[in-house]
């Protein structure tokens, strides 16, 4: 592991991964916790927080720019947007299962999935990680 690439790479791209990497360490600690207690309402706000800081960040980063600005991956910030929300909002009225759901999904395409793609050749978390 390198960190030089991420530690020279502008401080928007720095914010967004440091953001990313909190919100997957706090999502697995939100996944893992019990339910429905104040400690997890707390972290769950400053994980909806951290989401839509990495959701926010990554339309002002244009690497591989396919419709204007934006790539494919951008859909994902979108979804962030749109259901981070929704998912605060189904807790807040107590449908816990839809809640969950909604979280999990978020977690799996909006963390999960696009880190992976960020250790594609040539992004500079392949560098960090991969040297």
């Amino acid at each position: 592991m390198n960190l030089a690439p991420l530690l020279a790479a502008s401080p928007l791209i720095q914010a967004h991964a440091y953001a990313a990497l909190a919100a997957v360490g706090v999502g697995a600690v939100q996944f893992a916790a019990p339910k429905g207690v104040l400690p997890h309402r707390a972290l769950g706000y400053f994980w909806a927080a951290l989401m839509l800081t990495v959701a926010g960040t990554s339309l002002f980063i244009s690497a591989h720019p396919v419709f204007g600005p934006f790539g494919p991956i951008h859909i994902l910030s979108f979804f962030v947007f749109l259901n981070v929300p929704v998912a605060v909002w189904l807790a807040r009225n107590r449908k816990a299962r839809a809640h969950s759901t909604t979280m999990f999904w978020i977690y799996a395409l909006a963390l999960i999935l696009t880190g992976l793609f960020t250790l594609w050749p040539g992004r500079i978390m392949n560098q960090v990680v991969f040297g």
